[in-house]
């Protein structure tokens, strides 16, 4: 099976579709199926031999290269996104309601107008609603989404000079929690474990497996171990070089292995008089 790799906007993720039997190459405009119904998207990756089994459900097919009249559709599908959206910001002002449009979805076939907004509660937009309908003559949609959706939706560069995870590949948003950064020794500052949206940065459990992994062999920090330099308490733990650095009892500071350490025991204690 032929896999290419789909977007439908400049930014956002690429989806695989099968293009089997559609000779393509990379920013072909091209109609593919949606759940929504046909969609105009362009190539951003070129086509790969992939198994079907590789894929946890059966992909949608590319339908066919892009005519005239599909780029014209999708032109004036655009348009009416626009306008749409600057419609709606009147309103939300005329009707002063409390959230913060921050897209605007027209289907290819008109049959519907989704509007995607973020507020901190509910919004009763009935009013809003019926000015949209009355004004685009199709079935409105407002879908409250997160701050996270707001990101992903409006895109971005994280803090690593990449693009946002979530517009460029994330398929779901995974539970984060600040014992992964704990885990991962990072600086618990609010602003440097923190993505565009204010919430935890996704790529914080992107490696929290491996450090888990890593750090099964290494005593933990505040831990009293036996050293080939005397006795100590565990006050850092180096992960990637798989060491740990010990405050000695004599004053000292050293780096050790964990083959190089044991947790220092009762008897231990017993000879030093402790």
């Amino acid at each position: 099976m032929k896999v290419v790799g789909v977007k439908f906007r400049d930014h956002g993720r690429i989806y695989d579709y099968d293009s089997s039997g559609v000779a393509l190459k990379e920013r072909d405009i091209v109609v593919v199926e949606t759940e929504r119904g046909p969609e105009i998207g362009f190539v951003a990756r070129m086509a790969l031999e992939r198994a079907s089994e590789h894929f946890t459900k059966s992909l949608k097919k590319v339908m066919r290269l892009a005519d005239q009249n599909d780029m014209e559709k999708g032109q004036r599908n655009l348009y009416r996104e626009r306008e749409a959206k600057r419609f709606c910001l009147v309103k939300i002002k005329e009707h002063n309601l409390p959230m913060k449009l921050i897209g605007v979805d027209s289907f290819l076939d008109g049959s519907k107008i989704v509007f995607y907004f973020v507020s901190e509660g509910r919004v009763d937009f009935r009013a809003l609603v019926k000015d949209l309908a009355g004004a685009f003559k199709t079935r409105i949609e407002m879908r409250q989404v997160g701050v996270r959706n707001e990101a992903k939706m409006i895109g971005g560069l994280g803090t690593c000079g990449r693009e946002f995870c979530c517009c460029a590949f994330l398929k779901e948003f995974e539970p984060v929690s600040v014992k992964m950064a704990k885990e991962q020794n990072l600086a618990l500052n609010p602003q440097k474990i923190s993505g565009a949206c204010g919430r935890l940065m996704c790529c914080l459990a992107y490696e929290i497996e491996t450090y888990t992994e890593m750090k099964k062999d290494l005593p933990k920090a505040g831990k009293r171990v036996v050293t080939p330099q005397g006795a100590g308490k565990v006050i850092q733990q180096n992960v990637m070089n798989q060491k740990v650095r010990v405050a000695l009892d004599d004053g000292k500071e050293a780096e050790f292995g964990p083959t190089e350490i044991r947790e220092e025991s009762f008897f231990d204690r017993v000879r030093k008089g402790k």
